[in-house]
Parts: C-alpha cells; sequence; structure tokens
C-alpha cells in the first residue's frame, strides 16, 4: 500500500465526509438491494451507521503503519459473521467503497490514487475474511437475561447465561443486539473474569436517545435473550513484573473490575493502584465490591474521585488530575484505563505530562481526533459537554 498517497487522498475526503458515506450507502443499496436489510431501517440508526463506516475507514488510514491494524481487522472480520457477511459482500462494499472515494475526492480523482485505495482495500478485505475463515467459535451467542439490577435511572448491571461456553479475556468486549432493537448492536465490557458457571455481567450505562441503552436499562427482564458477538479489545492483563495502576470513569469500570477480579489470586508484588471517577457518589455503583476487594487485598490502594457536595459534575475529573499529579513513579507503572473516548485521550494526555510511558498505557481503541473541533479547553470538560459520537466509534463494530 502507498501509504502516503491513502493519506493525503483521505485527507480531501475527509472534509466532506457527510457526502462520501452517503453517496457510499446509496450507490451501494442501488446495486446491491439484497444487502439492505443488513442495515439499520430507521434514519437515525442509519445515521449512527454512517458515522461507524468512516470510523473504520478512520481507525483503518490513522494505523497504516501500525502492527496493530491487521489484528483489528482479523478481529472485525470474525466480529462481522452475526451479520452473515459473506466473500461477496465485500466485493459490493469495495467497489461502492471505490464509487464514494472517488465522487468525493472530484479532481484529485488519479489513477494512482485509485491504485493505491484498490490495493488498500483488497488488504483490508483480506484481512478481514481470513479472521472469519480462521475463527472457530459461532458467529453469535443467545444469552439468557438471569439477573438485573437497577442503580438508580441511568445505570444497570445484567448479568447473562450464554447458550454455548464464551471465551474471552478479561478487559475484552462483546457487541450486543436485542430483539426489542433489531438490527442495533453496541459493544459493552465483560465485567467480570470467567466463571466456572460460564455466565458474564454486563454494566450499561443509559445514554440519552441510545435505544439500546435504554432497553437494557429500563425495559429488559430476566428470561429475555440477547444475542452476543465475537469478544474482541486489547485492553487485556500484560503480566509484567512492574506496579500496575486501574483508572476508570463510569461504566468503563467493567472491563477493570474483571482485570481485578482475575488478579485476585495473583496481585502484582510491586504494588497495585485503582482510581474511580464519578460524576457523583450515586455513581459509584459497585462501591462494596471494590471496598471487599481491597480488604482482602493490602497491596491495592484505592482512591474514590466525585465533586464536592453541590459542586459541578467535572470536578470529578479535575480532582483526578490533581490526584494523578500527586503520585509518582509513572514511568514504572503499566497503567490500564477505561471510561468514556473523551476521558480517556485527556487522561492518556495528563499521564504522558506526568513521565508514563505511552506503550505502558493501555486502553482500546478510542477516536481519531475530529479536525473540525478544537482541543478541549480543560482535562474535565467531557463532563460538561459530552462529545457527540462522531465518525470513529472506539469498535468500529458494525456492518462496514
Amino acid at each position: 500500500m502507498d501509504v502516503r498517497i491513502l493519506k493525503s487522498s483521505f485527507a480531501v475526503v475527509e472534509r466532506r465526509a457527510e457526502h462520501a458515506v452517503k453517496y457510499f450507502y446509496t450507490h451501494l443499496f442501488w446495486h446491491h438491494p439484497e444487502v439492505r436489510p443488513l442495515f439499520p431501517s430507521s434514519p437515525a440508526e442509519m445515521e449512527r451507521q454512517r458515522d461507524r463506516l468512516f470510523a473504520a475507514l478512520t481507525h483503518v488510514v490513522t494505523h497504516l503503519e501500525n502492527e496493530t491494524l491487521v489484528p483489528y481487522l482479523r478481529d472485525l472480520g470474525r466480529d462481522h459473521r452475526k451479520f452473515r457477511v459473506g466473500p461477496e459482500h465485500y466485493a459490493a462494499v469495495g467497489t461502492s467503497l471505490l464509487a464514494a472515494l472517488a465522487e468525493t475526492s472530484g479532481e484529485t480523482w488519479t489513477p494512482d490514487v485509485e491504485k493505491a485505495w484498490a490495493e488498500a482495500y483488497q488488504v483490508i478485505a483480506d484481512a478481514m475474511t481470513a479472521g472469519a475463515a480462521e475463527s472457530t467459535d459461532p458467529p453469535w451467542w443467545d444469552a439468557e437475561i438471569v439477573r438485573h439490577l437497577q442503580y438508580g435511572q441511568d445505570v444497570a448491571v445484567l448479568t447473562l447465561r450464554p447458550d454455548l461456553p464464551l471465551p474471552y479475556l478479561p478487559g475484552q468486549y462483546v457487541s450486543v443486539s436485542s430483539a426489542r432493537v433489531p438490527t442495533t448492536w453496541r459493544t459493552y465490557s465483560l465485567a467480570n473474569a470467567p466463571r466456572p458457571d460460564g455466565t458474564v455481567d454486563l454494566h450499561v450505562s443509559r445514554i440519552e436517545e441510545g435505544r439500546l441503552s435504554h432497553v437494557l436499562v429500563r425495559e429488559a427482564r430476566p428470561g429475555e435473550t440477547l444475542r452476543l458477538g465475537a469478544p474482541g479489545g486489547r485492553l487485556t492483563l500484560r503480566r509484567e513484573d512492574r506496579p500496575v495502576t486501574f483508572i476508570a470513569a463510569g461504566t468503563g469500570w467493567a472491563p477493570i473490575r474483571a482485570m481485578l477480579e482475575d488478579l485476585a489470586d495473583d496481585p502484582p508484588d510491586q504494588g497495585l493502584r485503582l482510581f474511580v471517577v464519578a460524576r457523583d457518589a450515586a455513581h459509584l455503583y459497585d462501591r462494596p465490591f471494590i471496598d471487599a476487594y481491597a480488604g482482602a487485598h493490602r497491596r491495592l490502594a484505592v482512591t474514590y474521585l466525585t465533586p464536592a457536595p453541590g459542586q459541578h459534575r467535572n470536578q470529578a475529573t479535575a480532582r483526578l488530575a490533581t490526584a494523578l499529579g500527586h503520585r509518582g513513579l509513572w514511568r514504572d507503572q503499566d497503567v490500564y484505563l477505561g471510561g468514556p473516548a473523551q476521558f480517556i485521550e485527556e487522561t492518556a494526555y495528563l499521564l504522558e505530562e506526568l513521565g508514563a510511558r505511552p506503550d505502558r498505557i493501555f486502553h482500546d481503541a478510542i477516536p481519531a481526533g475530529d479536525p473540525a473541533r478544537a482541543r478541549p479547553v480543560g482535562f474535565g470538560e467531557w463532563f460538561l459537554s459530552p462529545p457527540d459520537p462522531h465518525w470513529h466509534n472506539p469498535s468500529g463494530r458494525a456492518p462496514l
């Protein structure tokens, strides 16, 4: 692949991203109407689907020279089996993608650019197809809700029993769908280390206008069946002989909890630190577990960060910044982050400023920067005004 051509060409496409994705889907559905049932039917969900398409494309372009790209694409192909995607679909998508890129690029679409994109798409399709072909897991798991605990109006913990063994590593996530909102899939971290009975927990925070999160928090009940996609993500323990720091915000606590459970019998000799951020004390929904764990493992130091009484919720992240600044030895730490994308981005930036090594800060993929949006004015801005989902979805796990 000619990385230089691809990146310079994509810079042109980015400026007309809305037109590019609309043209892509129009072209795809016109020439291949048989694929239309694979995609959401509601306009709002289809708009989110367009975002996720450009998210995946953005991730690929920004990671062209990164060794994580091929594993990412293989995971994506493995996960896409839940949509019943076959080789013929990759060919259809490739034709429509090149047509959309050509339409959006205008005069900058030259034979060399077309050749570079054709080669790049072939690499993408081959990696995804290989990931799907190599997997021995089922395309999806049907999982019964066996327990539903709701905390306040907006947080729920669901315990599920998959119909078949679900192999995963603590810290990974799965995509989830409900028959109540067909064709809608969202990713949620698995919140426990593997159990003998095979059950798994999901921590779900209700999002305004989030159809699936609303269903899972306020409507789903024990006895219902959800569908789970293949586990993915690389927020997993490295098991190095180094001190470990976990930092979690909101339901980003879920993957951290799973890794803590996994460390229960073998905590690191070098020490273990946990920072938990919540917008108010009521959102520390899992504090009893954390306190019990800390009581049983003296090497674990826990710091809770919430706003002072009567203060705005963004003060919690400001307090986190202060707390991290008061801790030393960041260069020696393995740091694991869980939480909203903007929180992860800002926290990772701060940690690097404090001396942490970038190659020892671990988290799942976060959005590529939106060129139309200025850098946040402060570390806690995402709490004041959570960013709207833009082009890059952390997982990219939706049909291309």
